[in-house]
């Protein structure tokens, strides 16, 4: 009798469960939704895991019904012992063989497909006209351009990675402490960023605009806070992007950005450079040799990005629905109460590992400076002119 009722119960629940999970992965506009590819890789990948999942799909259905056609054929009787079997038979032999074969022959299908997916994905990198370094660490993206070639470094930026529309651009993945990986779903696949190693992914987007991923191998306290954001521009706006970022910080000429720019250099050398504002101080201060994962951002453009502290906190206000800040946003109306909120109380803003002072550990993640609310202000109005 107790079979017979949890073989009821389970008949019953199960179009249930499988409702809620069909809903649960239903979004009407998700930023990182894989299956709206913006680019030529993307959706070359869109193009393998439909069928695929269609298949599966069709798979699933069968089984389940099946499966629940033989719950209810052979639930236990009324008149059955609760210890007796059923007769035991060694089965049908000619379906053994069908759902041998059958699925064996559906899985070379799949493996075929997608082996030449993997290789047409690969042979992207040949047409790529750039390559952008990009480094992961606890918990924060950095990204490194050599824009004329002489392999050296000549921009250093954080959280948003900045790329022509249309073009191919090769990234070199890394990391400088654990293992991260590096995922914009809408214009490729993911790429592990492993410590002294050097992985390639090759990216593209059709046209304009802001893509969002997250870090999506598990990397520590903040790894659900650990975020990118990519941004496509025209020719003309990313040729000043990279002619504005080589340049160094301009100087402030309000007397609070005055005090804040005083203020970063005496307390923020160690772990921050705003090339043109703090170069002697950080380079006293060790250059961030002497950190876990090495220096913090370099914020000498700082005003120029979306949004901070590892892509968690827009830097600017949006009206975008999904809450991203688009290109044509940034540099109108800062969200101070976001910046102020992170000066205040960073490991209370974003979970990190602040040090702790009883051992050895130096922590990681930008720590409480105890700042006034007069030197939240002043930071904040110097941090709003590194555009």
């Amino acid at each position: 009798m107790m079979r017979e009722a949890l073989a009821r119960r389970v008949v019953r629940l199960a179009p249930v469960a499988s409702l809620v999970a069909l809903l649960s992965a239903c979004a009407s506009d998700a930023p990182q939704d894989t299956f709206k590819p913006e680019g030529p890789i993307a959706r070359d990948i869109k193009n393998l895991a439909t069928p695929v999942f269609l298949v599966a799909g069709v798979v699933f259905v069968l089984v389940e019904f099946g499966t629940l056609v033989l719950v209810r054929h052979f639930r236990a009787r009324k008149d059955q012992p609760e210890d007796e079997f059923p007769p035991q038979t060694h089965g049908n032999t000619k379906l053994e063989i069908l759902w041998t074969i059958a699925p064996a022959v559906l899985l070379a299908v799949i493996g075929v497909f997608t082996v030449i997916t993997i290789f047409k994905v690969d042979a992207y990198a040949d047409d790529a006209t750039m390559t952008v370094k990009v480094t992961g660490q606890q918990w924060w993206w950095a990204y490194e351009y050599d824009t004329d070639g002489d392999g050296k470094t000549d921009i250093t930026t954080a959280n948003d990675l900045v790329i022509p529309a249309n073009t191919m651009v090769k990234l070199e993945v890394t990391s400088r402490d654990v293992i991260h990986s590096y995922w914009i779903p809408r214009l490729n696949g993911k790429k592990d960023a492993v410590p002294g190693e050097v992985h390639e992914l090759s990216i593209e987007s059709d046209d304009v605009g802001t893509f969002i991923g997250n870090c999506t191998e598990f990397c520590g306290l903040s790894h659900t806070y650990m975020r990118q954001r990519l941004v496509a521009l025209d020719k003309s706006d990313y040729d000043a992007w990279v002619a504005n970022q080589i340049e160094d910080a301009s100087e402030p000429t309000d007397d609070q950005a005055k005090a804040g720019a005083e203020l970063f250099a005496t307390t923020c050398s160690r772990c921050h450079l705003a090339r043109g504002i703090n170069d002697d101080e950080y380079e006293k201060a060790g250059s961030g040799d002497d950190l876990v994962s090495g220096p913090g951002p370099d914020l000498t453009h700082f005003a120029t990005r979306g949004a901070f502290a590892g892509a968690t906190f827009n830097l600017w206000e949006t009206s975008d629905k999904n809450d991203i800040v688009q290109w044509d946003e940034i540099g109108k109306t800062l969200d101070k109460e976001n910046l102020e909120n992170w000066l205040r109380n960073p490991p209370k803003a974003k979970p990190m590992d602040p040090a702790d002072p009883d051992t050895t550990d130096v922590g990681r993640g930008m720590p409480d400076l105890n700042l006034t609310e007069e030197q939240i202000d002043q930071l904040v109005a110097f941090l709003e002119t590194l555009d």
